[in-house]
């Protein structure tokens, strides 16, 4: 499956929550799409189709294909510890998550452009892969180019709510950030119940 690239605004209707940045037409029709949506909400749900459409909300918030997921999770099943809590932690630090967590691009799809154009460095280096997966001790900056610096300071300008993670020590100044541990699930979307992808891939 690819990477979804269609109406954001008909993933938010579909989910009731805004998995992308949300707009009017959402806000007037929060009820899910079709011709049946607002009756939609009246139907029972299985366990299967709260599992399901768990994991495909926390897809969409990342940006991610069906492989790229599933991938993660098999990666993050065969790590010690809790699954569901190791699973976000590596979605959290890919590298396109973390610069849009810093501000240096506006939205999820915004950052992996960023990323995938040779904007950032990763300790010195130039890293376009967006799903690098940052580690305690990195340093991820924006390079040194005016284009980059001047894309990335205009992000920030316009993203002055959103505050850098704790696990994370920004210099705004400078156009860098540096990684100070891994983050916590306290530290993680909230609104995310990761038990039922766990349930839906153990079936």
């Amino acid at each position: 499956m690819a990477r979804y690239t269609g109406p954001t605004t008909r993933i938010n209707r579909r989910f009731g929550e805004a998995i992308f940045p949300p707009n009017k037409a959402f806000e007037r029709k929060p009820h899910p799409p079709g011709m049946h949506g607002p009756r939609f909400l009246r139907r029972k749900i299985s366990d299967y189709s709260l599992g399901l459409k768990e994991k495909q909300k926390l897809r969409y918030t990342y940006g991610l294909t069906e492989k790229q997921f599933r991938l993660i999770f098999k990666r993050a099943k065969n790590k010690r510890g809790i699954t569901g809590d190791i699973f976000l932690q590596m979605l959290e630090t890919r590298l396109d998550n973390v610069v849009y967590l810093l501000g240096f691009a506006k939205t999820r799809r915004q950052s992996r452009q960023f990323v995938s154009h040779g904007h950032i460095k990763v300790n010195g280096h130039k890293v376009d892969i967006s799903s690098f997966q940052v580690s305690p001790g990195d340093e991820i900056e924006v390079k040194a180019n005016t284009s980059s610096r001047q894309l990335a300071t205009r992000s920030l300008d316009e993203t002055r709510v959103r505050i850098a993670p704790a696990w994370m020590t920004r210099h705004e100044d400078l156009l860098r950030a540096e990684v100070n541990r891994a983050p916590t699930r306290d530290e993680i979307d909230p609104g995310i119940n990761e038990q039922l992808i766990v349930e839906f891939y153990s079936r």
